[in-house]
């Protein structure tokens, strides 16, 4: 793995620590929604039907969801021993939440995703999923800062903004949301979740917390499940 990437991975782990690690979907930004207001008479670039195909999600498209994959794993890019946004599930993680909870930011990933690839193909003459890694880099730096042409709603700025936070939201949220995939995200910052009880020791400790995760929401909704059915059952 690069300094760079390295540099990237460490920024966002550091900003998990820094929320406390994001214990819940629903984090969408007052700008987001101000921006999607102003903007809600325009005629949004047509979507394509969503597919059913577990291989392309419940909202993305086959290529969108390529390119969601790539671009997030530049953003939280996985090494041996530390998982990245691939390794925590963090496409999965979007996915869900634009065909639920984050469903009027549909339009804005459509129109982004589209005008990524296309500041990609006039820049690199090949679209966003087929560059390398450090071209991925720089285009993914030139919407971070304000640079990329040919983006109108939502700005270079704006878009990329909304996928890193969603990013952060997949790798470090709950696994119930779809993401934080084996508690990946909460294991890299040393999160240790919802733990059944803190020992003396534990609470007077101030060192890293090394104990495994505790059982995510996710896991508990499965065992309460199971005991209903156990009860049917008996």
């Amino acid at each position: 793995m690069s300094k760079h990437d390295s540099t990237r991975r460490s920024f966002l782990a550091r900003a998990a620590v820094g929320a406390g690690a994001v214990a819940g979907s629903g984090l969408v930004l007052d700008v987001y929604t101000q921006t999607l207001d102003e903007h809600k008479n325009e005629v949004a670039t047509p979507g394509q039907p969503h597919p059913t195909s577990v291989q392309h999600g419940a909202f993305f498209n086959y290529d969108q969801a390529t390119m969601i994959a790539a671009f997030t794993e530049r953003l939280m890019p996985g090494a041996p021993g530390k998982p990245g946004a691939r390794d925590a599930g963090v496409l999965n993680y979007i996915d869900l939440a634009l065909a639920g909870a984050y469903a009027d930011l549909q339009d804005l990933y459509r129109r982004g995703l589209a005008q990524l690839d296309a500041y990609s193909r006039t820049t690199y003459k090949k679209p966003f999923v087929q560059l390398e890694a450090t071209q991925q880099d720089e285009v993914i730096a030139s919407l971070e800062q304000g640079k990329a042409s040919g983006f109108s709603w939502p700005t270079a700025q704006e878009f990329f903004n909304v996928v890193r936070t969603h990013t952060m939201e997949g790798m470090f949220a709950d696994p119930i949301y779809g993401g934080n995939r084996d508690f990946s995200g909460w294991r890299l910052v040393g999160f240790p979740g919802a733990q059944g009880n803190f020992t003396p020791v534990d609470l007077q400790n101030k060192q890293i917390f090394t104990r495994a995760p505790a059982t995510g929401l996710q896991a508990q909704a499965g065992l309460q499940a199971q005991v209903k059915t156990s009860g049917r059952t008996e």
